[in-house]
Order: structure tokens, then C-alpha cells, then sequence
């Protein structure tokens, strides 16, 4: 291997940078800030995507919510205007990272042509796009020997296409810009073992795909300096668990009781992954499934 291949090429941060007495670039925390960077999050319109885009706007981002309603609702609003007033508030302060802003796209992620267009769009308002995380997906119940072909079909596109096609439209612009962004795939836990009493194969399947399709991106644009990675959560308390838990009761207690932790995790409790995933910490980290499941898959 030449030298050239092994020479640093940032800047110098942790323990180098102190032995050479210099000032690092970066600090811990600061490898978790994204100033100036622009992330397009899908199922951004509510749950688990709307939680990672108000984080990654707090770290500083310009954050894109694509989602199916035409029009965000109520609570999609609040969440804005809480990003503008965090912003409004740290530049009154003085503060170094001011955060981003949430904006609002419509879209369908099984259109290939609509989420490449949206995010080209994107990349030219914003003169980039560095950070893309496919979240959106459906969760449907039914028994495997008689599950309807059109629901199987349907429940695939959305998540495994949908999920292809969000990491291409990123992907592509991040490619033309020569930037080395990070695609972030939201998975399941479900991907990789089967929840128990669940008649979930057509979401188990899909899953799967995820994780495996995070792999074999992360090969592939690897060489474009393109990072690729999956997060697999476990039981997590969104509106479309709660939908589920409602039309079964003890589920709730029965599900917290298969994790050490003893309960259902909280949207919230994804950012720090995320965030870690989406910035300069974790610029070595591809093709890995990340899981945050409470210890669920522990015993």
C-alpha cells in the first residue's frame, strides 16, 4: 500500500490532535453537529421520522419531511415552529450552532421518478444534500398461508422500494455534488429474528430487505466516499404501534416484558443513533445494522 493511501486526509481530532499540540477541528460533541447540512427524511410527516428530523434540525441541519399527506397537519407545524424558535433563540444568544429548519415535501416514495426529482430539487434550492434517511414503511398483520397477494405486494413496495428509491434520489445527488453523505436505512429488529405470536411475514420479509439493502449500497458507494448503514429498532411507541396495541389488549405489557429493559422504547431514543450515523462521528461506520431494541434480541 503507497503512502498516499495512508495519509490522513482531515484534520486532526482526539488524542493526534493533542499530541501534535494543536487545536482539533472537531471535538466529540462537535462530531455530532450538522451546520450548514441538508437531510431529506422520508415518513417525515409524523413518529419515528418526524422525531429524527426535529433532531438533526436541532444539530443544525436543513431538514426535508417527505411524506404522503398534501399538506403537513397540526402537530407537523408546532414541530416547525419549535425548530424556528430554537434558531430564533440561539442567534439572539450568540450561539455558535444555530439550529436548522424542518420544511415540508408530498410525495409518494414507491414514484421513483417523483422522489428523484424531489430530491434533485432539493440539492439545487439548497446547493446540496448530504444526509438521507429512508424511514417510511407500513406495519400489517395476517395470517401467511392466506395473506392477500395485493396487501404482500403493496406492504414490499412501500417498504422495500420506497426505501431503494429514497437511497437512490439521495444517492444520485450526493454522487453529482461529489459530496460523502450518509444513507441511513431504518430497519426492524424484525429484519433480523421473528416477533413472537406475530403474523407479520410480509413486514418481516421487508425488514430483512432493508438491512440487506443497506449492505449492499454501502458497497457499492463506497467508492464514492457514499456511507451506507440500517437501524433496527425494537418495540417503539409511535401512532402506528399504539393503532396496533389498541386492537390487542396485553400486548403492551406483554411485549415490554421480552426486553431487559421491561418496556416499549420512545421515539426519542433514536436521535442519538441517528445523529451519530447522519455525522462526522461515525465516518468509518458503513454497512452495519445498528440495533436499538432495549436488549430485546439479548436472550
Amino acid at each position: 500500500m503507497s503512502s498516499s493511501t495512508t495519509k490522513p486526509t482531515t484534520p486532526l481530532v482526539g488524542v493526534a490532535a493533542a499530541l501534535a499540540g494543536s487545536h482539533p477541528a472537531e471535538t466529540a460533541l462537535s462530531q455530532f453537529a450538522l451546520p450548514g447540512r441538508v437531510a431529506l427524511i422520508t415518513g417525515g410527516h409524523r413518529g419515528i421520522g418526524l422525531e429524527i428530523a426535529l433532531a438533526l434540525a436541532e444539530a443544525g441541519a436543513n431538514v426535508y419531511c417527505l411524506d404522503l399527506p398534501p399538506t403537513p397537519d397540526s402537530d407537523w407545524l408546532k414541530v416547525q415552529a419549535h425548530a424556528a424558535s430554537l434558531a430564533q433563540s440561539q442567534r439572539a444568544q450568540g450561539n455558535l450552532l444555530v439550529a436548522g429548519k424542518l420544511e415540508y415535501v408530498s410525495g409518494d416514495v414507491t414514484d421513483q421518478k417523483k422522489v428523484w426529482d424531489i430530491a434533485e430539487e432539493i440539492a439545487k434550492k439548497e446547493g446540496r444534500l448530504d444526509i438521507c434517511v429512508a424511514n417510511a414503511g407500513i406495519l400489517r398483520s395476517a395470517e401467511c398461508l392466506e395473506y392477500p397477494a395485493e396487501e404482500f405486494r403493496k406492504l414490499i413496495d412501500i417498504n422495500v422500494s420506497g426505501a431503494l428509491f429514497s437511497a437512490q434520489a439521495a444517492g444520485r445527488q450526493m454522487e453529482r455534488l461529489g459530496i460523502p453523505g450518509s444513507i441511513i436505512l431504518i430497519a426492524s429488529m424484525s429484519g433480523s429474528m421473528t416477533n413472537k405470536d406475530q403474523h407479520w411475514v410480509a413486514y418481516n420479509t421487508s425488514k430483512a430487505a432493508v438491512i440487506q439493502m443497506a449492505r449492499s449500497l454501502s458497497c457499492e458507494l463506497g467508492v464514492k466516499g457514499i456511507r451506507v448503514n440500517s437501524v433496527s429498532p425494537g418495540y417503539i411507541y409511535t401512532q402506528m404501534t399504539r393503532n396496533f396495541l389498541s386492537k390487542n389488549d396485553g400486548l403492551d405489557a406483554d411485549w415490554s416484558s421480552q426486553n431487559p429493559l421491561g418496556r416499549l422504547g420512545r421515539p426519542d431514543e433514536l436521535r442519538g443513533v441517528v445523529l451519530w450515523l447522519a455525522g462526522d462521528g461515525s465516518t468509518f461506520c458503513t454497512g452495519s445494522d445498528i440495533i436499538v431494541d432495549g436488549g430485546h434480541r439479548a436472550w
